[in-house]
């Protein structure tokens, strides 16, 4: 039986500017959740810490740059607030990001704690230099 002191999490180092953004969101979301691991279990955390690097450089296949939008609703009527793929990417590339792995994580107890070991940054440069990546 795993407790949360035995858990060996291990860290990952991605390159946003390698794959497109779906097929790159799903592999990070995977290792966030732990399915990559032979003790994993659906109520169980045993996800690894993910950093992932250069999301300035991502990119999306066919027309979906030019065509994706963000939708954000607070509830009241008439508040919906569009943003495009390409003004969110100017403004901060870190929240496509996020926006996408968070999405596609189980919602239940465990998204806070496995949200967290989420690390984004938008060129090369990060704080976690001195930690030896598996990947």
């Amino acid at each position: 039986m795993e407790n949360k002191t035995k858990i060996d999490r291990n860290w990952f180092l991605f390159d946003a500017s390698k794959k497109p953004v779906g097929r790159f969101c799903t592999e990070v979301a995977s290792v966030l959740i732990g399915k990559n691991k032979t003790n994993y279990a659906p109520n169980k955390d045993v996800g690894d810490h993910v950093v992932v690097i250069n999301t300035d450089k991502l990119y999306m296949t066919g027309n979906k740059e030019n065509s994706k939008r963000y939708f954000k609703h607070s509830g009241y009527i008439g508040s919906t607030k569009v943003v495009e793929f390409n003004e969110l990417k100017e403004k901060d590339s870190r929240i496509i990001i996020e926006k996408a792995v968070l999405g596609m994580l189980p919602k239940n107890k465990l998204m806070k704690d496995r949200s967290k070991r989420l690390h984004l940054y938008k060129n090369e440069t990060h704080s976690h230099q001195n930690i030896k990546f598996i990947n």
